[in-house]
């Protein structure tokens, strides 16, 4: 049931009758964003596109046009087959989504948390998941996704499992940023690690040391707030204040845990910070070999959860698309005017008014007063 559940766009689109759908769809979701002719969908797959631009017109500035693809998607292959079958078969799909993000004018491409495997942190076994650790400069993802960003011109972004070899073969979760000749850009390991549920990860894999980088591409200003990152505002903050126009949240998350709390985080933090912000979820019911238990009474069960995709994008004056669907593999296109940035940092001045001075010298305090180090 959960797996195939209608969105709640489409749920509005049954019922609301017709005279009144648009006024209950612009205090849902804000100024209308007008759709791509790019639409198309069968019975695996769809692709939705949105453009999403200012109101205001400037007189000195053209417009700041880039166009942004999400990509959520299920594993291909059952969790039981090998490492090698598992990934390839992963990449054999992808390669083809991205052939149509290109044929859509994609600039930046992100994928979900974790792409290139399950999301098998849940199981507590360590193999054979940390075989899908990698390289993030020379391993085989990267080597496959950068021919895509030279033939096409794309800036991808790649979150996977990092292997650091140079550093006693620790795993990481990052995102790998490849430029547009193909060649790694930068990288960024995820700031914040889950101990909720099923949730883990801090068995495989400690907090990241690369704090909050910008990327600064030849589209944009970009940055990376991955997955649990995203129930901490101050995350978000700090990717602003370093310069971010557009922030990804690729993420793994499940219904019964987060869908509630999906439409609103992103959101919120497009606003407070005056960006754009892209949330990518995973889609499907991963099953695995082995039972696992959750730690809270219940019989053990072979899976985690649905993951109900959903990806979309929000503006920073808090107009966001539908989402993508619950159940289907997608891609989502969001044409965007990186110029709103700028305007709505002039109509809210959030950054002006927000006393990064008087938080600094609390939360100095704070941390000093928690570490027994009062004077």
């Amino acid at each position: 049931m959960e797996e195939t559940q209608e969105t709640v766009e489409e749920i509005l689109e049954k019922y609301i009758p017709k005279e009144k759908l648009a006024k209950v769809k612009h205090i849902l979701y804000g100024n209308s964003s007008k759709p791509l002719d790019i639409n198309w969908e069968d019975e695996h797959f769809q692709v939705r596109g949105w453009q999403m631009v200012s109101k205001i017109k400037e007189q000195l500035r053209p417009p700041r046009l880039v166009r942004v693809g999400l990509i959520q998607h299920c594993i291909k292959a059952a969790t039981w087959e090998t490492v090698q079958v598992q990934r390839d078969e992963i990449h054999k799909k992808i390669g083809t989504y991205i052939v149509q993000a290109a044929q859509r004018q994609v600039n930046i491409l992100c994928f979900q948390e974790a792409w290139t495997m399950p999301f098998a942190f849940c199981t507590r076994e360590k193999y054979p998941w940390c075989e899908f650790a990698e390289d993030a400069e020379t391993g085989v993802t990267t080597q496959f996704l950068s021919n895509f960003a030279k033939e096409y011109n794309m800036v991808i972004i790649s979150p996977i499992l990092e292997r650091d070899s140079t550093d006693g073969d620790t795993i990481w979760n990052t995102c790998v940023v490849i430029n547009t000749d193909g060649t790694v850009l930068g990288k960024h390991r995820k700031n914040h690690i889950p101990r909720n549920g099923d949730f883990n990860e801090s068995t495989y894999y400690m907090e990241g040391n690369t704090g909050h980088p910008v990327f600064d591409t030849c589209f944009g200003r970009i940055a990376i707030n991955i997955c649990y990152g995203r129930h901490h505002p101050l995350n978000w903050l700090m990717f602003g204040l370093n310069g971010a126009e557009i922030v990804f949240n690729p993420n793994a998350t499940i219904d019964k845990l987060s869908e509630h709390l999906w439409p609103i985080e992103a959101r919120c933090a497009a606003i407070a910070n005056s960006y754009y912000t892209c949330a990518i979820n995973r889609v499907g019911t991963e099953r695995f070999a082995n039972e696992f238990t959750s730690g809270d009474g219940k019989p053990a069960h072979n899976d985690f959860g649905h993951f109900y995709g959903s990806s979309y994008i929000t503006a920073p004056d808090g107009s966001r698309t539908p989402g993508l669907s619950r159940h289907k593999d997608g891609l989502l296109v969001g044409e965007l005017d990186l110029n709103m940035c700028r305007h709505m940092k002039d109509t809210w001045v959030f950054r002006m008014t927000q006393r990064l001075d008087m938080y600094a010298k609390e939360l100095a305090e704070y941390v000093s007063k928690r570490d027994g180090k009062q004077d």
